[in-house]
């Protein structure tokens, strides 16, 4: 069968029509961006979804993805405040906010954002010293953070961030770098042990300080507690003496002989305690010590009487003594608180 000539043209409009109708009928994926051109010029942009145009007036321009970017930029030599090499590298994040602007501003978007990026990276880290750049990274980060952004904001396009990924100086300047800071830790370690020893020398110091001031506070009150002992023993001494005085005085010439013996009595006490006191020669019988224990045995009878009553004074030994008598065969028995007769 054949096709009459008004059945090819009606197939011919409804292949067109359909043909139209596909040009006309645009689908833009999420995190894309179209731009509209009708005859080259820009019209409008085409969000994600099912978009209409005209066809074969209007057509599609650009396809930009919206969503956020990385690009890698490349390791570059970058020359310090202080003549320091140092060789760089980075990351720059970015994301398109403007699709006419990133299509129609500027060409090859990415080339641009990448030298952009490490133009000013020697910008920025050739201001600093080494040092300055080795520990301040944040710091270089956040500078070209601001000024490429504002850089490429006429570009319709947003930078995210900008991160240094690593400073690599040369080794020489690694070695000296590093025999700086072995120099500097010996520095700290010596100023520190140095500051150690001084801080132990004050606290001996203020130890040897406080045992001084305890030991002479210890001698004082020493000093104080003989001193006043002394001063009891005295006033004991000084009113034993008072009241054998007064005795003496009131005519009891007992209390005296009675002084004396205990005087006597205790020198010879110390005599024979004498640690160096091996023979001890006396100018005396030694039968004169045992006198005087009698006669101090004879006074005490008389002062307090047998039955525990006060006596009555008596004479002296020294009024009713006669003149010794002595035999070829017994030495005489002489008191020796007695006055040695005359002639004798």
């Amino acid at each position: 069968m054949e096709l009459a000539g008004l059945d090819i043209v009606v197939i011919a409009l409804v292949l067109f029509v359909i043909v139209t109708l596909f040009a006309g009928i645009k689908t833009v994926p999420q995190g894309y961006q179209y731009t509209v051109e009708r005859f080259g010029r820009y019209t409008r942009t085409l969000e994600p979804g099912l978009n209409f145009i005209t066809p074969y007036v209007n057509r599609i321009g650009a396809k930009l993805n919206v969503m956020e970017q990385v690009l890698d930029i490349p390791q570059q030599e970058v020359i310090t405040r202080d003549n320091a090499s140092v060789a760089s590298d980075a990351v720059a994040f970015y994301q398109i906010l403007n699709a006419a602007q990133a299509a129609y501003q500027v060409a090859n978007l990415q080339h641009a954002i990448i030298n952009l990026t490490m133009t000013n990276i020697r910008s920025v880290m050739g201001s600093m010293d080494l040092d300055e750049l080795l520990s301040n990274r944040d710091k270089i980060n956040d500078q070209l953070l601001r000024v490429v952004d504002e850089a490429a904001h006429p570009w319709g396009v947003k930078i995210t961030r900008v991160e240094i990924k690593d400073i690599a100086p040369p080794k020489d300047l690694v070695d000296s770098m590093a025999r700086q800071m072995k120099a500097e830790r010996e520095k700290r370690a010596q100023v520190l042990e140095a500051e150690g020893a001084r801080n132990a020398q004050i606290l001996r110091a203020e130890g040897a300080k406080q045992s001084a001031i305890l030991e002479a506070e210890g001698t004082r009150e020493a000093a104080f507690r003989d001193a006043e002992a002394r001063e009891r023993l005295a006033e004991a001494e000084a009113k034993a003496t008072k009241m054998v005085s007064e005795a003496i005085a009131a005519g009891n010439v007992q209390a005296i002989n009675y002084f004396v013996a205990q005087k006597y009595t205790e020198a010879m006490a110390s005599i024979g305690k004498a640690n160096n006191a091996k023979i001890v020669l006396m100018p005396m019988e030694a039968s004169s010590l045992i006198g005087s224990l009698g006669g101090i045995g004879a006074i005490a009878r008389e002062v307090f009487g047998g039955d525990g009553s006060a006596a009555q004074p008596v004479n002296t030994p020294r009024a009713r003594q006669t003149t010794p008598v002595t035999t070829a065969s017994t030495p005489a028995f002489r008191n020796p608180f007695d006055t040695p007769p005359q002639g004798t």
